[in-house]
């Protein structure tokens, strides 16, 4: 094999491996055990095959810096893959002012989102609060309803694990 070619290998198998590596963590993260399993399991084979090249030919600075070249790629690679994909499910509470928000909240049930509605009392008066259980790819679509009917509202986003009971949408209406 050619140097240059073993390059790219380090490379592309570290693109590899460090991207697995980001969706292994995310499984794991939201006790995904199988799916974590098969996917470390092929990760370190990628993974040993790289680290070997690059130890087999320590002589070799190109060899070390494919490798990292590769880590950094891959780190970006994984979490761009990850965030198209947007696996999981979130917590979303979302602080309206004023309490006349009728509209909006058809609106987001007609788009297939469950809320609990609660009135809570702030600095400037009365607000009303959503809960909302939602799944990771649908919190651009809530954050744009909810912007286009209050521009200031205040919206924080937590990862949530379902154990029973609420409304959850598997796949969201268009």
């Amino acid at each position: 094999m050619g140097t240059f070619s073993g390059y790219l290998l380090i490379f592309f198998a570290r693109i590899a491996d460090v991207s697995m590596s980001t969706f292994r963590t995310l499984m794991v993260v939201q006790g995904r055990r199988v799916q974590a399993a098969i996917i470390g399991f092929f990760e370190i084979i990628i993974y040993v095959m790289a680290l070997g090249k690059v130890v087999n030919g320590l002589s070799d600075p190109g060899n070390l810096l494919a490798y990292a070249l590769g880590f950094a790629c891959g780190n970006f690679v994984g979490i761009t893959i990850e965030g198209k994909i947007a696996l999981g499910n979130l917590f979303a509470q979302v602080i309206l002012k004023g309490t006349q928000n009728e509209e909006l909240l058809n609106k987001l049930r007609e788009e297939g989102f469950g809320i609990t509605v609660v009135e809570g009392y702030g600095k400037e008066g009365t607000r009303q609060i959503l809960n909302i259980a939602l799944n990771r790819k649908d919190l651009d679509s809530l954050k744009k309803i909810v912007y286009e009917h209050d521009e200031e509202a205040f919206i924080t986003v937590n990862s949530t694990k379902p154990i029973s009971g609420g409304y959850f949408v598997p796949i969201k209406k268009k």
